[in-house]
Formats: structure tokens, sequence, C-alpha cells
């Protein structure tokens, strides 16, 4: 595995302290699987420098019986599963927001998304060993051992229990193989697919089963979904829509954002993603969407909670062309055709069709 500053060094830098970077997205398309090195990093301060050998974890709360478990404990009491499974930060495809209008948070591209292969176990068989009573009004909350930027507060989560008890929900230890990185939460984290990526906590700490939310302000303030009208000083997090599944999704990773190209055959490539239900179609135009294209769509059958990588190849005339894709899914949804139908403060679940701008000559 690389070091931290080699894989650092592969990324581009949104944020130093606390470190947030996303790959290139040619380098993202290349390989079904996020290699670790070029998996975007999400931290909401420093990342714990933690030691696999003293690790504990403790599950308490609305349970019959607490625990308090070692990473050896986890391995050797329950069974383990690997998942491929997407995770993506609700930012994810914020640039395109930014564009038009001022959001706050790092301008993510759409490289704040990666699909792995999580190795763990799951939080399931976790929870009815502590004998949690499976009431479907109550939730599993997470505690971190990183503290959030200038606080005191350590960074905390919650889910609802139905969520928890999902078969593909894993604390995981493994990504690909390989022993989870420092920035991706060593040395055990919580995966939770189709949910943004803020309900998968890094370097868990702490489980509790409790009826109601998590009171954390990464719960209850932040990631909250506010329409166009809102602003930060008129935000009610009690009135905001707690970003919870991921909307359809897709993107266009090559050709880049104002590539030169000459003129001839180019293949157009990128991914989609449906989160809680299949991708079923994906469009292309290379004329700003007022002619289309049915892209090939290449999925793991196996793998309901991994995203579709999608391809086509086509004529590109001398001149600018406006590339853009949409996706669909099982359920006959596509997404909204700009940016300023969703736009929010926030710049949170940018989900309109990826619009990409080529010269060729």
């Amino acid at each position: 595995m690389l070091g931290l500053f080699q894989r650092k060094d592969r990324l581009i830098v949104h944020g130093k302290a606390p470190y947030n970077a996303e790959p290139p997205l040619d380098r993202l398309r290349a390989a079904f699987l996020t290699d670790q090195a070029d998996f975007y990093v999400r931290s909401h301060g420093d990342i714990p420098d933690l030691d696999a050998d003293g690790y504990r974890l403790t599950v308490d709360g609305m349970v019959a019986t607490p625990l308090d478990l070692s990473l050896a404990d986890l391995k050797e009491r329950f069974a383990p599963v690997t998942v491929t499974a997407v995770i993506q930060c609700a930012g994810n495809r914020r640039a395109d927001m930014l564009a038009v209008a001022p959001v706050s948070g790092d301008p993510w591209a759409p490289g704040a998304i990666g699909n792995a292969e999580w190795t763990g176990v799951r939080l399931a068989d976790v929870l009815r060993a502590a004998g949690i009573d499976a009431d479907d009004e109550r939730h599993v909350a997470f505690e971190s051992h990183d503290r959030i930027a200038d606080t005191d507060t350590r960074f905390g989560a919650s889910i609802p229990l139905a969520k928890a008890l999902a078969p593909e929900t894993l604390l995981a230890f493994a990504m690909n193989g390989e022993p989870l990185a420092p920035e991706h939460g060593h040395p055990l984290r919580v995966v939770v697919p189709g949910f943004a990526g803020i309900r998968s906590p890094k370097w868990l700490a702490r489980i509790s089963v409790q009826d109601r939310p998590s009171d954390n302000p990464m719960q209850a303030d932040d990631y909250k979904l506010f329409p166009p009208d809102v602003t930060a000083e008129t935000a009610d997090p009690a009135h905001g829509i707690t970003i919870e599944a991921m909307p359809l999704n897709s993107a266009i990773c090559e050709p880049a954002r104002g590539a030169a190209l000459k003129a001839g055959r180019h293949a157009i490539r990128g991914y989609a993603i449906a989160s809680d239900r299949a991708v079923a179609r994906v469009d292309v135009s290379t004329d700003g969407g007022r002619s289309w294209a049915q892209a090939r769509i290449e999925r793991d059958a196996d793998a309901p909670h991994a995203w579709t990588f999608w391809e086509i190849e086509r004529e590109l005339t001398a001149g600018e062309h406006e590339l853009a894709v949409r996706a669909w899914d099982s359920a006959g949804q596509t997404q909204p055709a700009a940016p300023d139908d969703t736009w929010n403060y926030k710049g949170y679940l940018s989900a309109a069709w990826h619009r990409v701008r080529v010269t060729v000559a």
C-alpha cells in the first residue's frame, strides 16, 4: 500500500486541514473497484493515529448486553462478509451548483465517490449479540475517535435501526482486500451502502442504540437539505431534510472538461449510480441535450450496491461541443436537466445532467 503522503500526492486537494481530496476523473473511471489511493477523502477534523492491537469498540444503549470488543473479537466472534458498494459524499458534484450561485463547502467535482469491496462483519450480527430489540422506531448512533475541526466534540452520526440491520451494512476493517488506510478509517469504520458518506463514520469508537437520532452536530445540525430560498442565516435544522439515501446520478469522466480533441470518433465514458435502485439506462448527448444516444452499460449483477460504468463512441466534428449525460433508474426516473433545479446553499445532492464542454479541431 502506498504511504500517506504518496496517496495525497495522487489526489486533487480541496483542503489540507481537515484533509479533503478527490481523484482525477480519468483515474476514477479506470477500474471498477477504486483503489484506496484513488478513493476520495472527506475528513471533518484530524486523521486519528490508532493502534489496531489496542483498539476497542463499545456497544451500549438500548441493548440487553453491552459489549466491549477488540478487533480480534470482531473477527473471531462474527462471520466475515464482503460487500461491493459505493460510498459518496453528499457534496459530490457541488462545483456544478457553485456555478449557479455561491454555496458553502468544498467545490467537489464528480470525484467525491468511489466503489470498493468492503470486508468486515455485519452490524446486524453485532447488534443481535448485544441483545437488540428490533423496534423500528429506534436509531443506531455512532461516535468516532476524530474530533470535529475547531471543537472538542467527537464526530458522530446515526442511521435508522432498519438500515443498521440491513445485510449490506457493515463494520469494515478491510478495503479491496487490504487493511483500511488511516484516511479511510483504520482500524474500523461503518459502511452504509446507498446512504451519504456522512452516515459511514470512520475510526469508530462507540455504537449506541437509542430512541432518537444522534444529537451530534453532524447529525442534528449539518447535512440537511433546504429549499433554494433558505440561507445560512435563516436555516433551521429542524425544518431541513436529513440526508440519508443518495439520489440517482451520473457523470462524464472522459474526456475531461475543457479537453482539446481532434475531429473523429471518440469514446465518452463515465459512471452512474442509483443507490437503492438499479441503473436501467444511460443517455449521452454531444449537443447539449438536443439529441441523445444510448450508452452501453456495464454492471455487476451480484453487486447491487456498486456503481454502473457506461461508455459510448460518438463522432465529433470541428467546433465546440457540450457533452451531457443522464441516467434512468428501474422506476423510470431520471435526473433534472440543470443544477438550478435543485440548488441549495450548501450544495448538497447535486445530481443534474453532468455537462462537459470540449473543443474539437
